[in-house]
């Protein structure tokens, strides 16, 4: 019987045990009638109640409790915060975040204030929160690194004041700047390590360390150089260009790094056979032809391909043929180091631009970026187009970064364009000096903004002074009026000439509203209207009778048209480049000027040995033909200020009679120029680079041109021949913490014995 009670109780003590182990268990819900907030001071407990998220009457589980403690402590309003259930009550106890006083930092030098405070996310008058003032000190340190001070130290430092305030204080210790002492290229063999450093962002650390900030070391900057390595060698030619690795190696004996680059550059290729093949039925490749933009035994360049399958598509378009694509199949011939390029014109995917969104543009207005697209939202997807649209972004200089990229949109055949940008400064500021035997001293100023307002505006104003004469000059334009692709401006100017080489004074003034448009992609058209009244007065008595004839007023109404010509414009050559130009003044709409000015320009330029040596060779002329009865005058003639190593108004007809021998001017001129940039052997981490120059030319030509006077056999006495001058002279440029510098130092080679020399100018530009 015993037995019988004993092992009955062991089995019910058994299931009893097993039924607590195992039972089902519940989550536990609670309904609050009310609310109570203890603890807050500042915050209305209204809010306090509201930031919970809970409702009174709304049941509630454990885990939402939690949660809604978690997102009140992440507001950053709330030291600690405790919801705590007491029956039908949830009573929230809060200890209020202090409220920061003000932000200061110290020890600081390098990076002022200012910056700092747009760097941090701790302000003044606002929550202190510790994790948040942690992560202000790592953003400052991380400021620092990219400046070249990666061992700088910032700590934040809390100081307690009345009534829960608090003064935020970041302790810094800045640090040595980490320079890069050396760059090194390995592999190499086509450029030298001097031409490779120049297409490099991060340099060298030279004279200017104090000032420079492309010579302190960075990681970011590496990712910018690894990028234009490889576009400077596959632009031209070398196509298998490999940038193998980077070597970072710290000498702490010089506090500085020497980085090594190693590259392997592969051949040099051009272009052997190209062709277009159309897998279209009912498509003739054929047509396609003209925009091919390469040709055999040039040398290969990813933009010449780029270019011609832009140009391809933009045909298809414009023939209402939608969704084509043109793909090249290239086929390398190691043997002859040629590529055989055959351009496949295919049938693409149906996929059309849902949105264009643009972001990090603080000052230029949006409109200034989406304008840079030929494609707008509902219109086909044509990756091609894309890709130019972002080098038109890159190419208006704007921003020191931009990127264009694309990501599914809210269907299969929708597309997203993202462009993200980063502004920088667009405004130029540029002085110059110059010196003259009989002008003196010279002093240039100009002011520029390329993206006035935010809006892609150019504006520009310049002053131009020596001891007797200046020029004043304001210009404006619109690139985009209309918002087509047509610019629309104005020039507006006044000079003043007061003795200057001269014995007489002239005042021009004059305006020229013009619009622009382009005919291709390397050529544009300008026409526009001219308004002017020039005046010649205090003519000296001993003067020539041609400017006593000329004395007085006149007015000049007409119009101009001038194109332009820029073989760099397609990006096909990098190391060449040509630019022409031609333009027509017609006057005669009303006024006392009846004449046809015209102008003309070539210049070219070529890089040689291996990009060490940039060539440049250049000429440029004009003539201003009278009709109707109407002689030139002294303030329509061109003055040979074209020519370096003479002054302003220095060469050209004179009356030989007259003691003072008056510059007059000349209805023609003709210069050629030739320079030569090139390094001085010098490091080049010192930024100064050496070049010559010779110019050739002459001004000559008179309507009238025997000043009313003749010797006794008759010869007229005013020397208007096209008599050759030259100068030759040598240039120094530097870059220097305010911009790039320029010294000429010229001497006449062939001059007249009246001809007025300019044997020095300098001229200096910044950016804003």
């Amino acid at each position: 019987m015993r037995s019988l009670l004993t092992g009955t109780a062991i089995f019910l003590s058994t299931t009893i045990v097993s039924t607590t182990i195992y039972a089902p268990a519940y989550a536990q819900e609670y309904s609050f009638s009310s609310i109570r907030v203890e603890g807050n001071t500042r915050i209305d407990a209204g809010t306090v109640a509201s930031q919970s998220g809970i409702a009174a009457g709304q049941p509630v589980s454990a885990g939402q409790l939690n949660e809604a403690t978690r997102r009140m402590v992440e507001s950053g309003l709330y030291e600690t915060v405790e919801l705590a259930p007491q029956g039908g009550t949830l009573v929230i106890r809060v200890a209020e975040a202090p409220v920061i006083n003000t932000v200061a930092f110290e020890g600081n030098a390098r990076i002022k204030d200012e910056q700092m405070t747009s760097l941090v996310r701790s302000k003044s008058s606002g929550p202190y929160v510790a994790a948040r003032a942690e992560s202000d000190a790592a953003t400052i340190a991380q400021a620092y690194a990219e400046s070249g001070r990666p061992n700088a130290r910032v700590t934040p430092k809390v100081i307690r004041r009345d009534g829960n305030r608090v003064d935020l204080v970041f302790e810094i210790s800045e640090g040595r700047i980490t320079e890069v002492e050396r760059i090194a290229f390995t592999g190499n063999r086509a450029y030298s390590d001097r031409r490779l450093r120049e297409v490099l962002s991060t340099k060298q650390a030279g004279l200017l360390r104090t000032f420079v900030q492309r010579d302190t070391y960075s990681e970011e900057r590496q990712g910018l150089d690894r990028q234009l390595l490889t576009d400077f060698y596959r632009s031209r030619g070398y196509i298998d260009f490999q940038l193998l690795g980077i070597a970072n190696e710290f000498a702490p004996d010089r506090g500085a790094f020497f980085l090594t680059y190693n590259v392997r550059e592969g051949l040099k290729y051009t272009y052997g056979h190209v062709g277009v093949t159309s897998e279209i039925p009912g498509v003739d490749a054929a047509m396609f032809q003209k925009g091919i933009r390469i040709s055999e035994g040039g040398t290969y360049s990813p933009n010449g391909i780029d270019n011609s399958i832009a140009r391809m598509e933009a045909m298809a378009t414009r023939n209402g043929m939608d969704f084509i694509r043109i793909e090249p199949q290239i086929v390398r011939n190691p043997r002859t180091q040629t590529l055989d390029v055959t351009f496949k014109v295919t049938r693409g995917p149906r996929i059309f631009v849902e949105r264009i969104d643009i972001e990090g543009n603080a000052t230029t207005l949006d409109r200034v970026i989406r304008r840079q697209f030929r494609t707008v939202e509902g219109d086909p997807f044509n990756p091609t187009e894309i890709r130019q649209a972002a080098e038109r972004i890159r190419a208006l200089g704007f921003f020191s970064s931009s990127s264009v990229d694309t990501r599914q949109g809210s269907a299969a055949d929708q597309v997203l364009v993202d462009v993200n940008v980063t502004e920088q400064p667009t405004g130029s500021l540029s002085f110059g000096f110059s010196y003259g035997v009989d002008a003196g001293a010279g002093v240039a100023l100009s002011l520029s903004e390329r993206n006035f307002l935010g809006r892609g505006q150019y504006l520009g104003v310049s002053i131009n002074t020596t001891n007797s004469s200046g020029t004043s000059r304001i210009s404006f334009r619109e690139p985009a009026f209309l918002g087509r692709d047509l610019s629309a401006g104005f020039d507006a100017y006044y000079r003043t000439y007061d003795n200057d080489n001269a014995d007489y004074s002239m005042d021009l003034i004059g305006i020229e509203p013009t619009f622009g448009f382009p005919l291709n992609e390397t050529m544009r058209a300008e026409v526009g209207l001219l308004a002017k009244q020039n005046e010649l007065y205090s003519v000296d008595e001993d003067s020539s009778a041609i400017l006593h004839d000329e004395e007085g007023k006149t007015n000049g109404f007409g119009v101009k048209y001038s194109i332009d010509y820029d073989s760099r414009r397609s990006g096909l050559a990098n190391d060449r480049g040509l630019k022409l130009s031609f333009g027509q003044e017609f006057y005669g709409l009303g006024g006392d000027v009846k004449a046809i000015k015209t102008s003309a320009s070539a210049v070219a330029d070529r890089e040689v040995f291996n990009g060490d040596w940039t060539l440049r060779a250049g000429l440029e002329g004009g003539a201003f033909n009278t009709f109707g009865g109407y002689d030139s005058r002294v303030t329509d003639r061109f003055w040979g200020s074209q020519m370096r190593g003479f002054e302003s108004r220095g060469i050209g007809p004179r009356d030989m009679e007259v003691d003072n021998e008056d510059p007059l001017g000349g209805n023609y001129y003709a210069v050629a120029k030739f320079d030569a940039e090139f390094p001085l052997g010098l490091p080049e981490e010192y930024g100064i680079k050496g070049g010559l120059f010779l110019d050739i030319g002459s001004v000559w030509g008179l309507d009238q041109n025997d000043g009313g006077l003749t010797s006794g056999d008759g010869t007229g006495l005013v020397d208007d021949s096209a008599k050759i001058r030259a100068a030759a002279g040598f240039s120094v440029f530097m870059d220097t913490p305010i911009g790039p510098l320029r010294l000429n130092f010229s001497k006449a080679l062939a001059k007249e014995d009246y001809d007025k020399e300019q044997n020095f100018d300098l001229t200096v530009s910044t950016q804003f």
